[in-house]
């Protein structure tokens, strides 16, 4: 006697498996304008490189005719290359139960975390179901959900993954429930346009609330990129591997790994002519710092995340002579660049990447302080900005902070780093507050009195604008480096050059833990 009939009845499960929720499933899946998880991960991996694991996990049930039917679970997941680059991916089957997870379904995508932090390489996780259902995933109606034994671990290996690798996650439909949580347990994550990310659907908030509401007005992208839910959009699926493949290049495998190098050819002692001239010399006057941020990095090297979110600040990657950065900036253009609770959480995520993947940060800083006002204490602006300065000061990432403008207030040092190395333009102030707010406090009643009011606040403030010139500080050696702001980038990449031993020591320090915060 052969073991073929055993290994035959393997091969037809994998075939099963290989047909997902079968052709109509699949024919519906591509009507709605999305690819299948295996067309998906085929079309995000290197080609021929994905090494799937459990291929015949799923149910069998007996049908009436007596006949055993065998149901794939409907989380695909393995091995693969990214840009030669080994990853985990596990990808969520909607034409199988509209991606509620079955019980197998659910260990899979479990064991794609454990799976990551045991190889220690990069995950991704490409998401598309509503979690668990009251339905009987587990073949008794009602009994559903998350096993609560299991609870604990699978909530552990998310933090373990997120502590140990770099995560990346993809919402590629509707994304409900459980699936939306592991959205968010990641360091970058990402929606299709068309997609939607919800907490609950439109069926469980009518009968919760009695509102009546799309999935769009739910959780499109024009909620979820304002939010902070989600950090970017892509346009399509290809968009959303092209921004996978080019935040990855950016991190380390693991938190024990320096950042790869990729030399573009552009010369680190490039200067750019237009940075003389970007700042203002009106002092109420906007600019766009992005434009300073291109100037400065490796050409066509910026990624940005979480555009539309705590906008007053902006947070990305880019390289400085082919080295990984992290760059942080203020924009004048929201809020007058002034830190703001939604800005104060996107820079504590941010902080807490960089440092956790040894990339050292590179500030732009043009900070007038915390944001004022009936709103700003509503939302609980001073706790939410202390929480990012421990955030900050918690980082064992060397920090160079280049001030354009303004540094002023208690949410200056959010930009600085636990020990920095401070770089000025001639076009910097500092002081307790800007010269606008503070004129008014200190001398209202002189101004009041005056015969022309508004013609001796600006004497006023022009006297102490001089005050704040960056000259008697750089005198005093209250700054490492006063520059002409053409110099940023050489400047930049000889700091750089200049800590190179510890960056080369900073993964040694393995995942990072930190106390507590406000």
């Amino acid at each position: 006697m052969s073991w073929k009939p055993e290994s035959d009845e393997i091969e037809r499960r994998r075939a099963a498996a290989r047909e997902q929720g079968g052709a109509d499933a699949v024919a519906k899946q591509h009507a709605r304008g999305r690819l299948t998880v295996r067309e998906r991960i085929g079309a995000l991996v290197d080609a021929e490189s994905f090494r799937e694991h459990g291929e015949v996990a799923g149910q069998v049930e007996v049908g009436a005719d007596g006949r055993e039917r065998f149901t794939p679970a409907n989380v695909v997941v393995g091995t693969a290359r990214i840009d030669a680059r080994p990853v985990v991916v596990a990808g969520d089957d909607f034409t199988i139960r509209g991606g509620s997870y079955s019980p197998a379904g659910l260990r899979k995508g479990i064991y794609g975390d454990e799976l990551a932090v045991r190889r220690r390489i990069p995950l991704v996780r490409l998401l598309e179901g509503g979690g668990a259902s009251v339905a009987g995933a587990t073949g008794v109606r009602g009994r559903s959900g998350y096993d609560w034994v299991a609870a604990s671990p699978l909530n552990l290996l998310c933090m373990e993954a997120l502590a140990t690798v770099p995560v990346v996650c993809v919402a590629l439909g509707p994304v409900a429930g459980f699936p939306a949580a592991r959205l968010v347990a990641s360091h970058l994550s990402i929606m299709t346009r068309g997609a939607q990310v919800l907490t609950g659907g439109p069926a469980l908030v009518e009968r919760a609330t009695g509102r009546a509401v799309s999935k769009e007005e739910l959780g499109g992208a024009q909620v979820h990129l304002r939010s902070g839910v989600v950090d970017n959009l892509a346009e399509d699926e290809a968009d959303a591997w092209r921004q996978v493949k080019a935040f990855l290049g950016y991190l380390p495998s693991n938190a024990g790994e320096a950042p790869p190098r990729f030399d573009g050819g552009d010369p680190p002692g490039r200067r750019e002519e237009e940075l003389v001239s970007l700042v203002p010399r009106e002092r109420r006057r906007a600019y766009k710092v992005r434009r300073a941020i291109e100037a400065v990095v490796d050409r066509g090297s910026f990624f940005e995340m979480g555009a539309l979110y705590g906008r007053s600040q902006v947070t990305g990657l880019a390289r400085l002579a082919g080295r990984p950065v992290g760059v942080l900036a203020n924009d004048c253009h929201h809020e007058g660049g002034s830190m703001t609770a939604d800005g104060a959480r996107k820079v504590r995520r941010f902080a807490e990447l960089c440092d956790g993947m040894s990339l050292p940060i590179v500030s732009l800083v043009d900070e007038p302080g915390f944001w004022i006002g009936p709103e700003a204490e509503r939302a609980g602006t001073i706790r939410f900005g202390m929480e990012a300065m421990f955030a900050v000061l918690q980082t064992e990432v060397p920090w160079a902070a280049v001030v354009m403008r303004r540094a002023f207030g208690v949410a200056l040092g959010i930009h600085l780093g636990p020990s920095p190395t401070v770089i000025a333009w001639p076009s910097a102030q500092s002081g307790s507050m800007p010269v606008e707010g503070g004129v008014e406090l200190a001398y209202g009643r002189e101004i009041a009195a005056a015969p022309d009011p508004e013609a001796r606040r600006r004497e006023l403030e022009e006297e102490l604008a001089a005050a704040q010139s960056v000259f008697p500080r750089a005198e005093d050696f209250g700054v490492h480096h006063l520059i002409d702001p053409r110099d940023t980038r050489p400047v930049l990449c000889d700091w750089l050059d200049e800590i190179e031993p510890r960056l080369r020591q900073l993964p040694l320090r393995g995942p990072r833990r930190y106390g507590p915060r406000p």
